[in-house]
């Protein structure tokens, strides 16, 4: 499944084998309860597992649906649709998305530059739009007609206007000093030694540029063609939930908002619709009883990137 030079999870026959007696199904108008599927992935369509579930029972949600692209997952294609279309297929999941969502609940979403003006909209309709995240997602080694793009979103939306989780300290980042302030007894204004190096803890902005994205030689890639790297996941889940918390993500890919969820001691739902993408999420949920650790992440703050 993972050899040793290569690190990328492959989906094989071996992987099949193992992990098929932990695939989980729904039925269709089935009611759900969702202790029936804490801590569970889940193979079947996100949007019908949405309007199935009960009101107000979701602390956080944190997904990365398809953009409007046309992309080949493992046995289908998602193809470009008009931007009418392509809202009206938004606002069968955000509608939902707002309605299971507890009051005090956030949402994080992930898209491009060309879906994010559509997926806007289509928040503001029903949530209040707290903010937008802009990363550096370094891809691609040339680009001969335009400027290369390396750039994706993340809208963060909350179902109340004030009265929402957002964890400030916890996503607080290692800054180096380069020219530290002192108070009128010389003594340091904001700022620490650590290891012989000044250091302060800043505020998280909302442009990131610390990211990497995950490749072959890392434990946490694998096949899917459009895996977000643990540490963007792991910087929502920490500022919007607290230990404990139900963290859904109905569009779960290969599993990374899982893994990161059970890496941070909340409690997960994630729902795929491709199975061999579910058998990805399940071995690499397995493989955090060995290994929590999260890129760029010492378990107090985030590095910055000349500290990764």
């Amino acid at each position: 499944m993972i050899s040793e030079r290569n690190k990328t999870i492959f989906i094989t026959k071996e992987l099949r084998q193992k992990f098929s007696k932990n695939i989980i199904t729904f039925e269709k108008k089935q009611k759900i309860k969702i202790d029936d599927f804490l801590n569970k992935t889940i193979n079947g369509d996100g949007i019908v597992f949405l309007q199935q579930m009960p009101e107000n029972s979701i602390d956080l949600i944190v997904t990365d649906p398809p953009y409007n692209l046309t992309k080949k997952y493992s046995t289908s294609v998602f193809n470009r649709k008009t931007d009418e279309k392509y809202s009206q297929w938004l606002e069968q999941w955000v509608k939902e998305c707002f309605r299971i969502l507890k009051e005090n609940g956030s949402m994080y979403v992930c898209c491009d530059w060309k879906s994010s003006i559509i997926l806007y909209e289509k928040l503001r309709k029903y949530f209040n739009v707290q903010n937008r995240i802009t990363w550096s997602r370094d891809k691609g080694r040339a680009s001969y007609k335009n400027w290369k793009n390396n750039i994706e979103d993340i809208y963060f939306v909350t179902k109340h206007a004030k009265k929402y989780t957002f964890n400030f300290k916890k996503i607080q980042i290692l800054k180096k000093v380069i020219a530290p302030y002192v108070n009128k007894d010389k003594e340091p204004k904001d700022w620490f030694i650590l290891d012989k190096t000044k250091y302060r803890l800043t505020s998280h902005p909302n442009i990131w540029t610390d990211i990497t994205i995950p490749f072959w030689s890392m434990k946490e890639n694998t096949v899917h063609p459009t895996q977000k790297p643990e540490k963007v996941i792991a910087k929502l889940i920490l500022a919007s939930s607290n230990e404990g918390d139900i963290v859904l993500d109905p569009f779960l890919g290969s599993g990374t908002t899982s893994v990161v969820a059970k890496k941070l001691n909340r409690k997960y739902i994630g729902i795929e619709i491709e199975k061999d993408y579910v058998y990805l999420a399940e071995k690499r949920i397995q493989m955090t009883e060995k290994d929590k650790k999260i890129q760029g992440y010492d378990g107090h703050c985030f590095l910055d990137k000349l500290n990764n």
